[in-house]
């Protein structure tokens, strides 16, 4: 069949009302219901926080993503429902984790 479409399928992501970070775990709570439960260890900026630093997020974006200042560290709704990890490149992880050092 050829043509236009008849009907456009429009996505609307949830977005984020809550975020709690454990040693193992970051879980975020959707407005439409769902917690997003997802291994520390996928974002290992969060994985080697303190509790503080990972208690201090902000929901940003209108709700669409969450921001750590203290471990310039952003994750989007998007990429957590996409099951997306850290695209961060290992020498660019290691040079924060030596800045980290140096700040102590």
């Amino acid at each position: 069949m050829n043509g236009t479409p008849s009907v456009v399928v429009t996505l609307v992501l949830p977005r984020v009302i809550n975020v709690t970070v454990t040693d193992d775990t970051l879980a975020v709570d959707l407005d439409d219901g769902r917690t997003i439960a997802i291994p520390i260890g996928w974002y290992p900026r969060l994985a080697y926080g303190t509790p503080a630093e990972r208690a201090n997020f902000e929901i940003s974006s209108a709700g669409y993503g969450i921001h750590w200042p203290d471990l310039d560290e952003d994750i989007s709704v998007e990429g957590l429902l996409l099951g997306k990890k850290s695209t961060e490149s290992r020498a660019s992880f290691e040079r924060w984790l030596q800045r980290r050092r140096q700040e102590s």
